[in-house]
């Protein structure tokens, strides 16, 4: 047990290290994603995604590219507005590697 408390406790102080920073998350079940680290609280990472809609619209995680009065729409109005990133949380315990990206400028 102790040393489960070690590792979360590990992951969390690396996550910390990348905040603000690009970077590509694996958990042990697989699931890979890239993405800004936003923030991390005692149990979770949050990992801000980018938004990329497939050819039916949606985007991978089943939601649909606009939306009224959330994300750059709220408060100004309501409307429909391009949501350009998606939060997600990633428990420490699911974590398999989290690693730093480079950012190219095209």
């Amino acid at each position: 047990m102790e040393n489960a408390a070690v590792d979360i406790s590990n992951k969390k102080k690396h996550c910390e290290q990348h905040m603000h920073r690009y970077v590509m998350v694996q958990t042990i079940d697989g699931v890979c994603c890239d993405g800004i680290v936003e923030h991390v609280d005692e149990d979770m990472v949050y990992i801000a995604v980018p938004y990329c809609p497939n050819e039916y619209g949606r985007n991978d995680y089943g939601n649909r590219p606009f939306h009224g009065g959330h994300g750059f729409g709220h408060g100004f109005g309501g409307g429909f507005y391009p949501r350009r990133f998606f939060r997600r949380g990633f428990p420490f315990g699911s974590l398999l590697a989290l690693s730093l990206l480079p950012y190219y400028y095209y």
